[in-house]
């Protein structure tokens, strides 16, 4: 019994350390229950979509896909364009969508085809090829569009005629989705329609993984050289997954920002890996394991914690920054404990494993016959 819960508290360490934080803070915070109910409706509408886009590449045994924010920039270049062209409403998303998907495909494939080469070290390998490719987007939207690429709304560009500002108003599409079904409960709105896509993404993922490409992809995360020896393209395999991956990201920051209505052209897409990789890990996913219900739970206590943290820091020393501080802090801080937990059991799992091999090896030893001596 001591050693099941002990395997309990161990698997779940990230998510009860978050739940014991939030009961702490949320008495503190003094928060009204309904402010706080509509927050989490909204927000779980907004963010879940990208959470469920690092699945698929833990499912491939590549780990937590930190290369997502390559789609996060091709969903932004995708919503530029539609505000650039007066696209409105569903209809300016849905092509914002569109758009993202070519370059999506293209930085999906650039990615896979890199971690492909820094095999066991995806992660890092992810991170930065993020910040690489955070360079080139820089030099597409800050001199690129408007000079080679034609911007046609001059409100959109720098006083010296070209680059985008760094906000740009989503007036056209704000909450689109979100307001597409109106529906209110107990004076709450939810957002229907974004929570429509959010079940058609998780269908998706369920139904991908009864697939043949799917049952590809579990066979190639829990073991690659068997998977190859079954015949399995394991190279093609990975790279399928960070691209699908990257679609997904494409699409949930299309969801993001139309909820947000406006898109900081310069840093939107910088955090969304981080807290995307938060989310999952506080829901009590691992870097080998990860479920829809891990993405779910995920997103309410993170953004629980967001929303609690500010004022009870406001509440305890007179000052909010404490909880701005404490949101980065909790955010890298259990990519890092995540991180550690996984290292330490494998290194318990794999120690275990020569023990047991030992002590077969002691059992199975013949003893020797016995003899007097001359």
């Amino acid at each position: 019994m001591i050693s099941r819960l002990r395997i309990f508290f161990i698997n779940n360490a990230v998510a009860i350390l978050i739940l014991l934080l939030i009961a702490v803070a949320l008495p503190v915070a003094k928060l009204p229950a309904k402010f706080l109910a509509q927050e989490i409706l909204l927000r779980l509408g907004r963010d879940t979509f990208l959470v469920l886009a690092l699945l698929l590449p833990i499912m491939a045994g590549m780990g937590l896909n930190f290369g997502m924010v390559l789609g996060a920039m091709a969903g932004q270049l995708g919503l530029m364009f539609i505000t650039d062209w007066g696209v409105v409403g569903i209809p300016g998303l849905l092509l914002a969508m569109i758009l993202s998907l070519p370059i999506s495909v293209l930085l999906g494939w650039l990615c896979g085809a890199i971690m492909n080469r820094a095999k066991g070290r995806e992660m890092v390998t992810g991170f930065i090829l993020a910040f690489f490719m955070n360079g080139i987007y820089m030099m597409v939207v800050l001199y690129a569009m408007g000079s080679l690429i034609p911007i046609f709304n001059p409100e959109m560009l720098l006083s010296r005629g070209y680059g985008i500002r760094n906000v740009v108003g989503l007036e056209g599409v704000r909450q689109a989705f979100d307001n597409f079904i109106p529906l209110r409960i107990h004076g709450l709105k939810v957002p229907v329609f974004s929570y429509l896509l959010i079940a058609a993404g998780a269908a998706f993922l369920v139904w991908f993984r009864r697939t043949k490409l799917g049952q590809d992809m579990r066979a190639v995360g829990q073991d690659r050289a068997v998977a190859a020896a079954a015949g399995i393209p394991v190279d093609r395999t990975r790279i399928l997954a960070i691209i699908i991956s990257t679609v997904l990201a494409g699409l949930g920051q299309v969801i993001f920002l139309q909820n947000m209505g406006t898109i900081n052209s310069i840093s939107s897409h910088e955090q969304i890996g981080m807290f995307s990789i938060a989310a999952l890990l506080i829901g009590g996913a691992s870097v080998t394991r990860a479920t829809i219900p891990n993405v779910i739970i995920g997103v309410i206590l993170f953004h629980m914690m967001f929303l609690v943290s500010p004022m009870a820091g406001k509440n305890l020393i007179g000052s909010g920054m404490l909880g701005e501080y404490f949101r980065q802090f909790v955010s890298y801080g259990v990519i890092a404990l995540a991180l550690v937990l996984y290292e330490w059991k494998r290194v318990s799992q794999e120690n275990e494993s020569r023990a047991s091999l030992r002590r077969e090896a002691v059992a199975g030893t013949p003893k020797p016959a016995g003899g007097g001596a001359a």
